[in-house]
C-alpha cells in the first residue's frame, strides 16, 4: 500500500513514540472513529460497463432464479474478487 506524505510523517511519529496517552473524552472520539470508518466503508460508487448482451441476459436469469437483484450479484463478485476470495482464471 502506498502512503502519502502526511501518511508517512504519522507511521514514523507512531514508531518512534516511546508512550501513548489517552485523551479525556476517548469513548467521544472512540464513537466518531467508529463512525466515519462505518460510513466510508458503505460508500457505493456507481459505473457503467459494457457487457455481452447474452451475458446480461442469463445474469438476469440466474438472478430471478435465486430472487436477487442482478446488480447485487455483480456487487458480490467485484467484493469477493478484491477480497481475493475469488480469483479469475486466464
Amino acid at each position: 500500500m502506498d502512503l502519502d506524505k502526511y501518511e508517512q510523517e504519522l507511521l514514523k511519529d507512531i514508531e518512534n513514540a516511546e508512550r501513548f496517552e489517552q485523551v479525556d473524552n476517548y469513548d467521544d472520539v472512540l464513537f466518531e472513529t467508529k463512525l466515519a470508518a462505518k460510513n466510508y466503508l458503505k460508500k457505493t460508487k456507481n459505473i457503467n460497463i459494457r457487457v455481452a448482451e447474452y451475458d446480461m441476459l442469463m445474469l438476469k436469469r440466474k438472478s430471478a432464479e435465486v430472487n436477487i437483484p442482478y446488480q447485487t450479484i455483480l456487487s458480490s463478485l467485484i467484493h469477493q474478487y478484491v477480497e481475493n476470495k475469488i480469483h479469475i482464471k486466464l
